[in-house]
């Protein structure tokens, strides 16, 4: 298989995700008929039956269609647990959640080296090559964490069995008085409609976009980036380990001090100038030493900045329904940046260690801080202005009910955005 070949064995996975991601998750509040108990390890589960057959290929076809099939299987899980966050925790609460989750993600992929350079000497082993013996193990280690998963994954809250009725009505109240959360909320079109047309939403996937492109781009082609340095491909794949492991780092320290401080856009704008000035290091140095510090430095802020913005519309978006879509919106659109981004690494841009990849990266950065900062502006004046209107009326405004509440989301006049 040539590399173009591979870069598209690649896109098509995102091409999956992007297909697949809205459907896979409009259902989610629809009167709570899909349990994340059984739903979230039954995606689980099926993906990794698909990554035990990624290890069977035998050809381009099969590949492409294996790949397909994994983006199928893994479209629904990361909206429906970032979603399943958001009833049992506030606002306020999500992102460090979101943080732990996307943190492990990172730390999976430091782990991930070791794992592939250890069973990739297993080249041989039952007549089969080496990186077959990578999908088949790690398929087999997905599928019993699934199993796993289906006696640790909660349930909805309201059902909970590990919490007592007063438990259950202490947190009911708790999410009550800061969300959508405690409301059983019916599906209605309309709330599809207002995802749609939220000019927010769409500025959540944009954001998302941005960093994407470049998350996807660097985490799958990390070890050939450090090969490109002069590395062996064996010492490549266990040179992706610190990279990965201070991402992890990085992530659970910003997102705390974010979530300490209630803020979100400032880190994310920091996350990014982190990985712009790591492809800048890419850029402007010759030796392995000081492009592997860079690869450190890029790593470091778009895995921080992407573990910020997911979480971003869980905290802002309401009502149910409209979090859910907006949600799979927001990975939707990103990982049509991931397509692009999967496709740029690739021989024909490979002149002076990939300049031309990483000049495009350190554009689709500067185009998150860019949207960054019309949100944050945006919803900064939007708050004053409830402020103000609350402050000036002559009359107090009621409080509204929770029909009313359900119904107006985010526009509530009572309602704040996390800036």
């Amino acid at each position: 298989m040539d590399p173009p070949q591979y870069n598209t064995a690649l896109a098509l996975y995102f091409v999956a995700y992007v297909i697949f991601e809205v459907p896979a998750n409009i259902h989610i509040p629809s009167l709570k008929r899909f349990d994340p108990q059984i739903w979230l390890p039954t995606l689980t589960l099926l993906w990794g039956a698909v990554t035990i057959a990624q290890g069977f290929v035998k050809n381009q076809a099969s590949l492409f269609g294996i790949r397909f099939l994994l983006g199928v299987a893994e479209a629904g899980l990361f909206p429906g647990v970032i979603y399943v966050f958001s009833v049992y925790y506030r606002r306020h609460e999500r992102n460090w959640r979101v943080a732990i989750f996307f943190g492990g993600a990172a730390l999976a992929g430091a782990f991930g080296g070791i794992l592939a350079y250890a069973i990739g000497k297993m080249e041989g082993v039952a007549g089969r090559r080496g990186w077959s013996w990578i999908f088949i193990l790690e398929g087999i280690i997905t599928v019993g964490v699934s199993v796993f998963a289906y006696f640790v994954v909660p349930t909805w809250s309201h059902k909970a069995k590990f919490l007592s009725v007063s438990e259950k009505e202490r947190l009911l109240q708790r999410l009550d008085a800061d969300s959508d959360a405690a409301l059983i909320e019916k599906f209605q079109w309309k709330y599809v409609r207002q995802a749609l047309f939220d000019h927010l939403v769409w500025g959540y996937a944009l954001l998302f976009h941005g960093f994407a492109f470049v998350l996807y781009s660097l985490s799958l082609f990390m070890p050939t980036i450090i090969a490109n340095l002069g590395y062996k491909s064996w010492q490549a794949q266990l040179l992706t380990v610190p990279p990965n492991a201070l991402a992890s780092i990085s992530i659970w320290t910003t997102v705390w001090i974010s979530s300490k401080y209630d803020c979100r856009a400032p880190f994310i704008i920091g996350a990014a100038v982190t990985a712009i000035l790591g492809y800048v290091i890419l850029l402007a140095t010759k030796t392995p030493g000081a492009q592997y510090v860079g690869v450190h430095f890029a790593a470091a802020g778009v895995y921080t900045g992407n573990a910020l913005l997911l979480s971003w519309p869980g905290e802002n978006v309401s009502a149910q329904t409209k979090r859910a879509i907006a949600v799979a919106m927001q990975i939707t659109i990103g990982d049509i940046g991931a397509i692009a981004g999967v496709l740029i690494y690739r021989p024909s841009l490979n002149a002076h260690n990939f300049r031309t990849p990483h000049i495009i990266s350190i554009g689709y950065l500067i185009f998150a801080i860019l949207v960054t900062l019309y949100l944050s502006i945006w919803m900064s004046r939007e708050n004053k202005r409830r402020d103000k209107i609350l402050a000036s009326s002559k009359v107090e405004i009621p409080l509204s009910t929770p029909t009313e509440r359900q119904d107006q989301g985010d526009r509530e006049i009572r309602y704040r955005y996390v800036i």
